[in-house]
């Protein structure tokens, strides 16, 4: 039976998946074989040491010091697309918000204590003063066309607008799913130059970090709107506060309050509500749920962020699955064992990521501990399990 720990509420949509007769769902810390997750930063956890996989219900993963189990052999796991319809409606949301300036004519009318003709006289006067824009025919940047930004890329197309997307790392997948209209940029600095609008859907790295900078907030186009629903850190948000005062940029709209907002009257700050809808939740707990599963019971390993796509279909025998670094010869030493153990190869599939690999293996025999012990001792092998 392997032991779940759960780091936040996931759904019931998804737990309910994990049957009680092979998961117990009241592990302790210390001897967890799985962890589900949702936002608990994990950095500073303790390690189980019999942990042997980890899922999180949700697209981002800095809570999680992947680095970390990735040398431990440990996949992480994540559910990409599984919230991006939730988010993509608070983008639209957040578009429609500042092109009409929503906010600030709530806000004053909200403060208005006059009544009859003279609440009448004080509307129309001041209604001027909060006369947005249209969206059609404006053109939206959209930096990151992974499943969200198709999905806001899409619906802006919807609405009539032009769309310029960048993606340095747009996967032949992702490609066909864009619609012909959307124009390619070839880098973010022309994206910036050709936008309205400009909305991120990227993860937040050593390269996203500060991407929306004051250089490129001077390449956008006088009276642009910035969205950012994507991570904090993106958008440098003293650059942003600074091109507002100078009404360079029109309006910024974001998950991710700060202090340098207060008393921005053109920045809307939302207490990170992407994914916060019951739909969102279900979803990814029921990705990342099935994702977890299909690890544990077959082997198969589907959107881990540190270890490659691998599939396996299963048929008789008995099947080895070892998570090492990707390096010369492991296969081999590997095939090697088994001989030696008289165990013949019915299937395998080795896959390589970066400094990673992992190679399932069908035999016709079980696997002695002995010749596990044998291979774990095999130098960069990180993990070996039997299923």
């Amino acid at each position: 039976m392997f032991k779940v720990l759960t780091l936040n509420n996931i759904s019931p949509a998804g737990l309910q998946r994990l049957d009680p007769e092979s998961y117990d769902l009241e592990a302790e810390a210390d001897n967890a074989e799985v962890i589900l997750l949702r936002s608990a930063k994990m950095h500073d956890m303790a390690v189980p040491s019999n942990l042997k996989v980890i899922g999180r219900a949700g697209a981002g993963v800095n809570n999680i010091p992947v680095e970390k189990f990735s040398d431990l052999g440990i996949p992480v796991f994540n559910t990409p697309g599984a919230n991006a319809n939730a988010v993509k409606e608070l983008v639209v949301a957040g578009m429609l918000l500042s092109a009409r300036n929503l906010i600030q004519s709530w806000e004053y009318t909200g403060n208005l204590s006059s009544e009859g003709d003279q609440l009448n006289k004080e509307v129309e006067a001041a209604k001027k003063q909060f006369a947005g824009y249209e969206l059609p025919g404006r053109t939206l940047g959209v930096v990151g066309l992974g499943a969200i930004g198709r999905q806001v890329a899409k619906v802006a197309l919807d609405l009539g607008m032009k769309v310029i997307g960048f993606d340095p790392g747009l996967t032949v997948e992702g490609a066909w799913q864009l619609p012909a209209e959307i124009v390619q940029a070839v880098s973010v600095d022309e994206l910036m130059a050709k936008s309205d609008m400009v909305t991120f859907h990227v993860p937040l790295n050593d390269h996203t970090r500060d991407l929306l900078d004051e250089k490129r907030i001077r390449l956008l186009k006088k009276g642009a709107t910035v969205l950012n629903f994507a991570r904090e850190g993106i958008v440098n948000n003293s650059a942003v506060v600074a091109a507002l005062e100078s009404d360079h940029l029109h309006a910024y709209v974001c998950d991710f309050p700060a202090a340098e907002f207060r008393n921005c009257p053109r920045v809307i700050c939302l207490p990170h509500l992407g994914a916060s809808t019951r739909e969102a939740e279900e979803n990814c707990a029921v990705m990342v749920v099935d994702q977890v599963r299909d690890y544990l019971e077959q082997g198969n390993i589907k959107n881990s962020v540190n270890f490659p796509n691998a599939n396996l279909p299963r048929g008789e025998g008995f099947r080895l699955a070892v998570a090492n670094s990707n390096v010369p010869n492991m296969v081999g030493q590997i095939a090697t064992d088994l001989a030696d153990a008289g165990l013949n190869i019915i299937d395998m599939l080795n896959k390589s990521r970066g400094d990673l690999a992992y190679t399932l293996v069908d035999t016709d025999g079980k696997l002695p501990e002995a010749l596990l012990d044998k291979i774990r001792g095999i130098d960069g092998v990180l993990s070996v399990r039997t299923l």
